[in-house]
């Protein structure tokens, strides 16, 4: 049994019951029971002073890779649990592209013991959608479901096959779970290192165009208007990705739709001087599609901000820039590059960020947590929107250094993270 905690004096903001006040929370028992000015400390209680700080229904990333099994020297799910916590993360899901992938119930059962062994963020399998990610055969969805997989995606590979990814959304709907897709036509895409554009011409890599992206979102649109199934399309980069989604959104079509840190921040100019930490899936695009992008996210057109955090060994990104892998490490930096470039710039308010990292993950992916409400589960962030820091990876939880924000000065900080009543991070003062 967990202490009991009181929160003393932060500023609540709970959009999920439409709070923003200075306030106390009260902790036992790894629930939440009480909330409101000058309350009483339960007997044996320590006491946390919040005054200055937010306090926040816990982060949840839909969207990271933690490479255990067969990557373990890049990651592992202890210390994946232990930088989103760090990042202020109580929860996160844990995306199939391992090796063994994760496309059975054994696996998905591996995944949630290794978890509970790591005593730090809750981890949430996702199951692949087809056997070992080939994109032929539907996985056993039900048997991993019941091991405690919370969607299925084939994520790191695009479903290529209209007609898998049909299927797919018309047996998820039996267990009422999420189809999330990596949304890339393969053809279009191949052999791409960064956007297609000007500044790929000038550096003489090969583009990947928008419409990759493009023709595969609105695929999954018009496959999840015929099966009435519930798409999730991931990380998605350009305006026209934005332009579909409200589309379908605007005719009831059971689409929702994330969006990374480095999207919304970031443009292909950062390829200059092929720096392979500005390499990822999809790629950094034009300074228009992160526009659109942040305007998205403002009027819930996307509904989740998520890492895709994707650590990678040194060696590996320190290769010429076409053959060095995709993706970086964003759990450790996520709250600050949003706040700082969402927040701070005024584009959105704190209650819409805290919508879309805690409490719209939580309704979509069907978790625990996203609210303070009186009864829930005890996960909770508290950070402070103001304070700025350098980001240095060599001091980052995660095993993995691949980040383009290294040396940057950022705005805003974790300064404790708790899950289920327990604090699993706490800022050294």
């Amino acid at each position: 049994m967990t202490k009991p905690l009181v929160l003393r004096g932060g500023r609540v903001v709970d959009p999920s019951q439409g709070r923003d006040e200075i306030a106390d929370l009260i902790v036992e028992n790894g629930a939440i029971t009480g909330s409101g000015r000058n309350q009483g400390a339960p007997d044996g209680a320590e006491i946390v002073d919040c005054a200055g700080l937010v306090v926040a229904p816990g982060f949840i990333d839909v969207h990271c890779h933690l490479r255990e099994p067969g990557r373990e020297d890049v990651e592992t799910i202890a210390s994946g649990a232990r930088a989103a916590a760090a990042g202020g993360f109580t929860a996160v899901c844990a995306m199939p592209n391992t090796d063994p992938v994760t496309d059975n119930q054994a696996a998905v059962g591996f995944i949630v013991r290794q978890a509970q062994r790591a005593r730090a963020a809750r981890v949430y399998p996702i199951g692949a959608i087809s056997i070992g990610q080939k994109g032929e055969t539907l996985a056993e969805f039900g048997e991993m479901v019941g091991a405690g997989a919370v969607a299925v995606s084939d994520d790191g590979k695009p479903v290529a096959s209209a007609q898998l990814m049909r299927s797919a959304l018309e047996y998820a709907r039996t267990f009422g779970i999420p189809v999330a897709d990596h949304c890339e036509e393969p053809t279009l895409a191949k052999g791409g290192a960064m956007n297609e554009g000007l500044v790929s011409a000038r550096l003489g890599l090969k583009g990947i165009p928008s419409e990759a992206e493009e023709i595969m979102a609105i695929r999954d649109i018009l496959l999840a208007r015929r099966t009435g199934g519930h798409v999730h399309l991931c990380h998605m980069s350009t305006r026209g990705s934005v332009e579909l989604i409200r589309w379908g959104k605007e005719r009831g079509i059971g689409v929702t739709a994330e969006v990374c840190p480095h999207h919304l921040s970031l443009t292909e100019s950062e390829v200059e001087g092929y720096d392979t930490n500005a390499k990822m899936n999809p790629p950094l695009r034009t300074a228009d599609d992160v526009a659109a992008l942040q305007e998205a996210v403002k009027d819930g057109t996307i509904d989740v901000i998520a890492t895709d955090h994707a650590p990678h060994h040194y060696d590996e990104k320190e290769r010429e820039f076409a053959d060095a892998p995709n993706g970086i490490v964003g759990l450790e930096t996520a709250l600050a590059v949003n706040v700082h470039w969402l927040v701070a710039s005024g584009i959105i308010d704190l209650a819409t960020l805290i919508e879309r990292m805690s409490c719209a993950p939580a309704r979509i992916f069907r978790l625990p947590g996203g609210t303070l409400r009186t009864g829930s589960p005890a996960d909770v962030t508290v950070f402070d929107p103001t304070e700025t820091w350098n980001v240095d990876p060599a001091q980052f939880r995660s095993k993995g250094r691949n980040t383009p924000y290294a040396g940057r000065t950022l705005t805003g900080r974790v300064h404790a993270t708790i899950v289920g009543g327990e604090i699993i991070h706490r800022l050294a003062r």
